[in-house]
């Protein structure tokens, strides 16, 4: 599948559909609130795109399940992460069938309701988005027992820079022009020695 096995493909595309249905919210609260029909169209659209990337997501999300090698505190966060993105979806789904069954017939009353239930629905996208990253960044979710094991190792022994390179950290990299065999990650702070 493209190089991807089925966890990456779901770290692939989940970020996506979460943020179009954020700004789908966003955009429904803009057009209510300024009567701008662009940003209603906006959140129809991005609706539209949103549900169906996020379906991908989760049945991406399904699969992973099933391959990934994990222990129980894993275990009890995918089945919570798995229960807040089916509510995520069964939430915008039921948004976007409700739109396009009633169209241009919608009534206060109905604008309102699926409003507060957009507003639901991001609060479990983002939920969803929390616990997925707790299972990633706390507990390794999706990194082999081998690959995890030898990430162990080498930090265990350690990281050493070559002679000089503590000048030109001290720097922050100033003169990039140099040859230099270790660089670090954008973002990364540099070592003090």
């Amino acid at each position: 599948m493209f190089g991807y096995d089925w966890p990456r493909f779901h770290a692939a595309v989940n970020d996506l559909p979460a943020a179009l249905l954020f700004v789908t919210v966003l955009f429904d609260l803009g057009g209510w609130l300024t009567k701008r029909e662009s940003l209603k169209a906006a959140a129809l659209w991005t609706l539209w795109a949103g549900v169906i990337g996020g379906w991908i997501a989760v049945i991406a999300g399904l699969k992973a399940e099933d391959v990934i090698e994990h222990g129980g505190a894993i275990h009890e966060l995918m089945e919570t992460h798995e229960t807040l993105a089916l509510t995520t979806m069964g939430i915008f789904t039921a948004v976007l069938a409700w739109r396009l069954f009633r169209q241009s017939k919608l009534t206060r009353a109905e604008e309102a309701g699926l409003r507060v239930l957009s507003v639901a629905g991001l609060v479990t996208v983002i939920w969803t988005g929390v616990i997925g990253g707790k299972m990633v960044f706390e507990h390794a979710a999706g990194i082999p027992n081998v690959m995890m094991q030898a990430e162990m190792k080498d930090r265990e022994a350690g990281h050493h820079h070559e002679a000089g390179e503590a000048d030109e950290d001290e720097h922050e990299h100033a003169d990039s022009s140099e040859d230099s065999s270790h660089t670090h990650a954008p973002g990364t702070p540099p070592h003090k020695h």
